[in-house]
């Protein structure tokens, strides 16, 4: 799968979101070393390599877009993560001599279930986040950063449907800045405790019916949702090179 492998308490929402995945770290300051000759392509000579392994993709930061969020999900058991960049977006993506290494942590979310590095980004440009398991290196598709030519929206226009008992329906709309590939959807606590992620084709998705999902991320079934309870709800409209045109995020209360 090529892509990322494949209205209530508006500002309470917002600020709970931005907290979450606006991470404007000291790393955000951290620029390609012009003297670090260690490729991607020298990472994983000799090595046995499994590609498209890796779910993540990148969004520009909800407050400054100069800073892009790359998000990332690490399965059980996985060792040595590591981010990769091109200096240029114009290079071959597919090249993996012309992806550096940058050395940069990255911060949980969302109890660590998904990860995200942050850095400043200048210029359009590729990343590819790797990691290693059961003696292989994994390797994400090529992420493009849009930072620049076509920033992330960041909004809460989701429609909630609660008509059938602690399953909330969620519709949203359908490519509404072009370039979708997949959507990639959240049901967390307001605390951000993780509880279901899961990928659609189509532009809704209903806790916790699958019949429409794609790829499921969530750890065994998740747990009934608790009458008068308040969850949030996280939306990422990615697309084929792995760019999150848009995140929906809203808070709502179970029926």
């Amino acid at each position: 799968m090529n892509t990322f492998k494949k209205i209530v308490c508006l500002n309470f929402g917002f600020l709970l979101f931005f907290t979450t995945f606006s991470c404007q770290s000291d790393d955000s300051e951290t620029s390609v070393d012009i003297e670090n000759t260690t490729t991607l392509l020298d990472v994983i000579a000799n090595r046995t390599v499994e590609t498209g392994a890796v779910i993540a993709c990148a969004a520009s930061d909800a407050t400054n877009s100069a800073i892009v969020n790359v998000y990332y999900y690490v399965e059980n058991g996985a060792t040595n993560v590591q981010f990769f960049e091109t200096n240029s977006v114009t290079v071959d993506a597919n090249n993996y001599e012309n992806y550096r290494h940058l050395a940069i942590t990255s911060e949980p979310l969302f109890e660590g279930f998904i990860e995200q590095f942050t850095r400043s980004f200048p210029e359009d440009q590729w990343v590819i986040i790797s990691y290693e398991l059961n003696g292989e290196v994994k390797l994400s598709n090529p992420i493009r950063t849009k930072n620049v030519s076509k920033p992330t929206v960041w909004t809460n226009e989701v429609m909630i449907n609660q008509e059938t008992s602690k399953m909330p329906k969620f519709t949203w709309q359908d490519n509404a800045n072009g370039d979708n590939a997949i959507y990639f959807q959240v049901v967390s606590t307001i605390d951000n405790g993780f509880i279901s992620g899961t990928y659609t084709n189509e532009n809704q998705f209903q806790y916790y019916d699958t019949s429409n999902v794609v790829l499921n991320i969530t750890d065994g079934t998740p747990i009934d949702l608790t009458l008068n309870n308040s969850y949030k709800f996280t939306l990422m409209d990615v697309s084929q090179d792995n760019w999150v045109n848009t995140v929906i995020q809203d808070i709502f209360v179970a029926e």
